[in-house]
């Protein structure tokens, strides 16, 4: 048997090893998802059998001497938003119910199993991936395992409470402007959000696709370093990633940062901060052995632009359904679309051609840093049912705000690595950003800070 707070890595070397068996493993982990998800609301469908079937071949295989994959007997769960085969795709919504099931896997999930890891189920999101509280109107909150009166992040919520709950050692899930980072910091996991076009997002329902991102979330960078290994690569069916090679990340992951140019993110990144957000990059900084601040000078300026792209896009995906079924979306949901159909065609123009302007901007500060760091969340976790916060004494929507520090990011589609610090009483992320395709140098620094004892992710 193996301890439910493994590693990833740690359990894919004791598969192979022979130590334990797969279904042991899964049957383990199985066990702890009955014993625990009623309480906390992660996954929306368990895939046991499927799963039993598939540890069952990796068995036979190690038997007979073959390759088991870097990821051999991995459980790991996938936002309901990704294609499960045999599964409607329901993206946290109650419309989505009624579609027809996948057909096949979404190509994420396929790459991952190809590494020998097991698809135990689907998870729990905001509807429609437009959130960033883990609360969803049809199937209940993902809950924060360190206090389940509290959020879990969003719109990946039930991504961030499976692996912080124990449920799984990995799981999956989609950012457009933080929804990988925004559970991962008030979660205490680590978390990965590529560059743009970086891995396949072919088999996922869309949010906004000019800024929709995939990723992995975790307990270790080895295992987000694996899992992205084994997702990255080339796929024609999705455009943006049609023609990037692999670039492996584990062989250079305990290089360490000698060399690297680091520096904090001032201005507005440390405007609004709440103590706790802004003690953690201190910690994050100091041992960096960096005291070097620089500015996005249009930080501000890219979330707004941001929140057009993602109103204007999201709005006009979901028009029909607003038209034809209005009273099925989540109220908070659907005004949000609502008032996204009102915007002009020349904001989101403007938008997009701004977009383009600030992306040369932050190239342009990549060629005197590798490394910046910003908090990922302003706060650690609200209360579930929160709806209004304080950040720098003025009073802010919590739902939208949560996500403050992570879109001007994800705007410019750069690699970030969401690591948690976990000496307050509730964790809370800092985010470590890369220029474009160097998420390597990302999850190297997330390493160091991990190895240093100051990024540390904690089962409750």
């Amino acid at each position: 048997m193996i301890d439910i707070s493994s590693h990833g890595h740690e359990i894919a070397a004791a598969i192979r090893d022979g130590k334990v068996s797969a279904i042991q493993v899964l049957q383990q982990f199985l066990a702890r998802i009955d014993a625990v998800n009623g309480q906390l609301g992660a996954f929306t469908a368990i895939t046991a059998e499927r799963a039993r079937a598939k540890a069952a071949a990796i068995d036979t295989a190690r038997g007979r001497g073959g390759d088991l994959g870097a990821l051999a007997g991995v459980p790991f769960a996938v936002k309901n938003l990704f294609d499960i085969a045999g599964l409607a795709t329901l993206a946290g919504s109650k419309i989505n119910r009624q579609a027809k099931p996948a057909q096949q896997d979404a190509t994420l999930i396929q790459r991952l199993e190809a590494a020998g890891a097991i698809l135990v189920g689907g998870l729990n999101m905001g509807e429609y991936a437009y959130d960033f509280t883990g609360e969803n109107a049809h199937y209940g909150p993902s809950r924060n395992p360190h206090d389940p009166t509290r959020m879990s992040g969003g719109s990946s919520g039930g991504s961030g409470t499976a692996v912080a709950g124990g449920m799984v050692p990995l799981s999956l899930g989609s950012d457009t402007n933080g929804s990988i980072r925004v559970p991962s910091s008030l979660c205490g996991l680590f978390g990965l959000k590529p560059t743009f076009g970086r891995l396949s997002r072919h088999g996922s329902y869309p949010f906004v696709s000019s800024l929709d991102h995939l990723g992995p979330l975790a307990r270790s960078t080895r295992d987000l370093a694996l899992s992205y290994d084994a997702m990255q690569g080339p796929d024609p069916f999705d455009p943006v990633c049609a023609q990037r090679p692999k670039e492996a990340t584990i062989p250079h992951l305990e290089a360490g940062i000698a060399g690297l140019r680091i520096a904090v993110l001032d201005g507005y990144f440390a405007e609004g901060a709440e103590p706790e957000a802004l003690a953690a990059v201190a910690a994050f900084a100091k041992a960096l052995g960096t005291e070097r601040r620089v500015q996005i000078a249009e930080a501000a300026a890219g979330r707004a632009a941001a929140y057009v792209i993602t109103n204007i896009e999201g709005a006009n995906l979901h028009r029909q359904r607003l038209r034809e079924r209005p009273m099925d979306f989540d109220p908070d949901t659907r005004d949000r679309f609502l008032a996204g159909l009102l915007l002009p065609g020349e904001w989101y123009a403007q938008a997009q051609r701004f977009r383009r302007h600030y992306c040369a901007q932050l190239n342009e500060l990549f060629r005197d840093v590798d490394i910046l760091l910003a908090p990922a969340t302003p706060c650690s976790a609200p209360k579930l049912g929160q709806k209004m916060m304080t950040l720098g004494g003025v009073e802010l929507p919590v739902r939208a705000n949560l996500g403050l520090y992570t879109q001007p990011i994800s705007f410019a589609g750069l690699p970030v690595v969401a690591a948690p610090y976990t000496e307050g009483a509730l964790p809370i992320g800092v985010q470590i950003i890369a220029a474009p395709w160097r998420e390597d140098l990302a999850l190297r620094v997330g390493r160091y800070l991990e190895q240093s004892g100051v990024a540390a992710s904690r089962l409750p």
